[in-house]
């Protein structure tokens, strides 16, 4: 799996958009203008960010050696993940619930936009 399979998955989603705010390395994608992933695109073998359930987040890092807290955020909810030697369905999981978490946390009004843009 490489970036541009990533970030095309992502792109496909409603409302996500993407940027560099921090450097000129780390793509970031948000929707309603909240990360749901980040990618530093000169790493390698590749590795994303993503939010994650607690408990689930719990049992991945048990289950996953490429599975981590995330450096410089909140260990509780974000996961660095090497997504080498991870079934792609599983890395699509993790991208499809880090966008769920996000997007159900924005207003109403908000997500009211992104579903009828």
């Amino acid at each position: 799996m490489d970036a541009n399979e990533i970030l095309d998955y992502c792109l496909a989603k409603k409302g996500v958009t993407e940027s560099f705010p921090f450097d000129n390395e780390t793509l970031v994608l948000k929707v309603g203008g909240k990360m749901f992933l980040l990618m530093p695109l000169e790493r390698m073998p590749l590795q994303i960010n993503v939010k994650t359930d607690p408990e689930w987040s719990a049992e991945l890092r048990e289950q996953y050696p490429q599975i981590n807290g995330a450096f410089h955020m909140n260990k509780t909810h974000w996961n660095s993940v090497m997504t080498d030697g991870l079934k792609r369905d599983l890395i699509f999981k993790l991208i499809d619930q880090s966008y769920e978490l996000v997007f159900n946390s924005l207003t109403k009004k908000a997500k009211e936009e992104i579903i009828n843009r």
